[in-house]
């Protein structure tokens, strides 16, 4: 997942990197041997890249909590100080400006990357994080893997699409990850495509939060299937009622009672909360609902999702 700066850091680090640009090529045309210069893209322009992989230093495109890295960017250098990439949303290329800093260091759309290596058929970008108002050029252990478009067709023969699938370690390590969730639901992770809630009645309905992808959250709406949120509505309900609580849904689809999502201030009424919304979900959910569990690379496990349930006497209107 690609972090997005805040403004002020954002702001503040272009600053510095764009001062230190400023020196470096005073000390440059000094013509001092052995100091490092500015990374140039000038002989990569033009080159449209796409990503196929993202993986972290292991290899693996998953962790334990079910996080999977996807290759979604493609980009093209313009000049130095700009870089093209694609919008998913907006089905078309947007021009950010790049700041180029000592190291390999840049900063574009929004994220800071490291040069590992480049070639006109390659890229390898190492993803480094913000801290405060600096930048850990140590880097994050995640790398990004681009390949010219013209070096997929002409040399690869193949798509991005049949790349970017997840590799056989990818498989075998969410296998392993689902027979230890499976056998103890306190190993639960998150599933990449989430518990699906079938209404069998007109009675209740079940909508799952949808974040949108856009520039602000750098196209990322990975909390959709990390932390899946449902918001359920029960018609004709024996009283007005509010709940919110996580369940853990096992791969046989069954549910079990995980946590409230409120604080409790009072003992007793906590006592109660639980209680209440224990029986919610053993009556009206289990009753009104197919579950299915949610899968990772096809694959049923565990995971846990959050309910926020309304009860209505009343049709909603």
């Amino acid at each position: 997942m690609l972090t997005m700066n805040t403004k002020t850091i954002n702001t503040l680090t272009l600053l510095i990197l764009s001062a230190i640009a400023l020196i470096n090529t005073a000390c440059n045309q000094g013509g001092k041997k052995g100091e490092k210069k500015l990374i140039s893209f000038k002989d990569y322009n033009g080159i449209d890249y796409s990503e196929v992989s993202r993986r972290q230093k292991n290899g693996l495109s998953f962790n334990d909590y079910g996080y999977q890295l996807e290759p979604q960017w493609k980009m093209k250098f313009v000049t130095d100080d700009s870089v093209s990439v694609f919008s998913p949303t907006k089905k078309t290329f947007i021009n950010f400006p790049l700041t180029r800093g000592y190291d390999s260091v840049f900063n574009a759309a929004r994220s800071w990357f490291k040069v590992k290596q480049i070639t006109k058929d390659s890229i390898i970008l190492e993803i480094l994080k913000a801290e405060g108002d600096s930048i850990d050029i140590k880097g994050s252990k995640v790398y990004m893997l681009f390949y010219a478009n013209s070096y997929i067709k002409n040399v690869l023969h193949t798509d991005t699409s049949i790349l970017r699938r997840p590799s056989k370690a990818d498989t075998a390590y969410v296998r392993s990850l689902s027979v230890k969730a499976n056998a103890d639901i306190t190993k639960a992770f998150s599933a990449r495509q989430p518990v699906k809630l079938i209404a069998k009645s007109n009675q209740v309905k079940a909508v799952q939060d949808i974040t949108p992808p856009d520039m602000l959250n750098n196209f990322d709406a990975s909390d959709d299937y990390l932390d899946p949120t449902y918001s359920i509505t029960i018609n004709k309900s024996y009283k007005d009622f509010y709940y919110s609580f996580a369940v853990t849904v096992d791969d046989k689809g069954q549910m079990h009672y995980l946590k409230p999502l409120i604080a409790f201030d009072d003992e007793e009424f906590k006592k109660s909360y639980l209680r209440l919304s224990t029986a919610i979900m053993d009556t009206y959910l289990k009753l009104y609902f197919n579950v299915k569990p949610g899968t990772t690379l096809g694959i049923p496990h565990s995971s846990v999702i959050s309910l926020h349930v309304q009860g209505l006497v009343a049709p909603a209107k």
